[in-house]
């Protein structure tokens, strides 16, 4: 039998490390990775819930689980150990060499499962649930799967949406096309609005902020379009590049921008590069947007890739060979969209034509979603030459043994950006750079990835260098 005997000296440890990390400038990182609930305990150890796996393997790595511990023998005098369990999340139903006849007999034992399922439903009480009308049902914290390329920007949205007005506002949320801004940012919206269904929350393309702003100067209806916008409780407000050398516009949303923070209400903005990056603001726009926290997404890695292949399949209840999701995976490297249309194309041919799949015909079905300008042409050679041109530094200064932070610091970027976009193992890529052992590599990585959570610039330049590597010719 579970009980709670340590359960007000875990909360005072966690108040006290909380206070500690906030006397340090750490709110932000506190916010981040003591994302944990107390579940019980028993003689020798409290278990806790947190959201996953990584996230826990971060905080051991970061010796957060360490320090909780070692408060608590502070407080109590015992030696605890905290003990996790996180919410397992229902693996993709995939399947191997599977024939139509069998694929359809399986689909057969799902729907009578199905209707089992829901004439048990039906004999419990209804629950009602409201959507937003502006939001999409689908775009939730729950089916948003991060990764080491956006675990940041994710848990940052999840604490802006449980401490709306409070903890990071504005947010901005910036990356490439099809990454997963404005399901982050819906996702944000969506839990506001199930914890209060009479918060005034709006959500719309800066383009169309632009033309409703223009059409009330018309039509004379100005004063509603700023009763509307300016009373808001949570503002969610996509693609604000669009606004670029807009000023008449860029005044109006300074101006309700200012409205809504003044009274505590959330903002979130998304974008498709830094601020810095957009040419055409206001000085005093741009620090409103740059007030708050910033955040970056990044492509997602192989391992990501095939997660949200996976769930993408579950959600759906869809079934497709394994060795098919890792073809998609491994080809489709530039954005989640893009993975998405693959994904709906293999299953519609599948169910149209009542045949297995196969990476053949994934490959014929594929040729024109993976046959992109940026597959198979990111080397390591290729990232060594963008980085040491970027920093005027030369080639073999990148893959040498100098010392000296003007080639330190680019090379271990050179190091990061090739964990990001390439496939090669730690190994390999430490080879590629004058012999080094993986661990050189992983230290590399390490370190710009906790650079990267406090320098905004340094986050500019890699997104800018990525860019350029991309676009890189021989």
């Amino acid at each position: 039998m579970s009980s709670q005997n340590y359960k007000d000296f875990f909360s005072e440890a966690i108040n006290q490390i909380h206070q500690e990390m906030a006397d340090q400038g750490l709110e932000e990182d506190f916010q981040i990775w003591f994302n944990l609930t107390y579940i019980d305990d028993s003689i020798s150890q409290i278990n806790v819930s947190v959201p996953s796996e990584y996230m826990w393997l971060q905080m051991n790595s970061k010796g957060y689980i360490q320090k909780i511990e070692d408060k608590i023998n502070e407080l109590c005098g015992q030696n605890i150990n905290i003990i996790h369990k996180t919410n397992p999340k229902p693996a993709a139903k995939i399947i191997k060499h599977e024939t139509p006849a069998e694929i359809k007999k399986i689909q057969e034992e799902k729907e009578i499962i199905h209707n089992d399922n829901n004439d048990i439903k039906n004999k419990e009480p209804e629950k009602k649930s409201i959507n937003h009308p502006q939001l999409r049902p689908d775009f939730t914290f729950e089916n948003f799967i991060p990764g080491e390329n956006s675990m940041y920007p994710y848990n940052a949205s999840i604490v802006a949406a449980k401490n709306p007005g409070n903890k990071y506002n504005p947010i901005l949320i910036y990356g490439g096309v099809g990454l997963g801004k404005t399901h982050l940012m819906q996702a944000i919206g969506n839990y506001i609005f199930s914890e209060n269904q009479k918060s005034k929350i709006s959500y719309l393309s800066a383009e169309s902020f632009t033309n409703e702003f223009t059409s009330a100067i018309k039509s004379g209806t100005i004063d509603n379009f700023k009763k509307r916008y300016r009373n808001l409780d949570v503002l969610l407000l996509d693609d604000i590049q669009f606004l670029e050398g807009k000023e008449a516009t860029q005044e109006e949303l300074f101006h309700t921008f200012n409205s809504i923070y003044d009274r505590k209400g959330q903002i979130v903005f998304t974008s498709d590069r830094p601020i810095k990056e957009i040419k055409g603001f206001t000085e005093r726009l741009s620090s409103r947007f740059s007030r708050g926290l910033n955040v970056d997404l990044q492509p997602p890695n192989y391992e990501n890739r095939i997660a949200i292949i996976e769930k993408k399949l579950e959600l759906q209840n869809k079934i497709i060979p394994h060795e098919v999701i890792e073809f998609v995976a491994k080809n489709c490297q530039t954005n989640v969209r893009d993975i998405e249309a693959c994904i709906t194309k293999l299953v519609g041919y599948a169910e149209l034509v009542q045949k297995n799949l196969t990476v053949e015909i994934a490959q014929n079905l594929l040729r024109d979603n993976i046959n992109n300008p940026y597959s198979g042409t990111i080397t390591i050679e290729n990232i060594q030459k963008v980085i040491a041109n970027h920093y005027n530094v030369s080639v073999s200064d990148i893959k040498g043994k100098k010392k000296d932070r003007k080639f330190v610091i680019p090379r271990q970027i050179a190091m990061y950006v090739c964990t990001l976009l390439t496939e090669f193992s730690t190994t390999d890529i430490g080879i590629e750079f004058g012999g080094r052992d993986h661990t050189t590599v992983m230290h590399a990585r390490n370190k710009v990835m906790d650079l990267l959570k406090t320098d905004s610039s340094l986050n500019s330049t890699i997104n800018l260098l990525t860019r350029e590597i991309k676009d890189f010719k021989k």
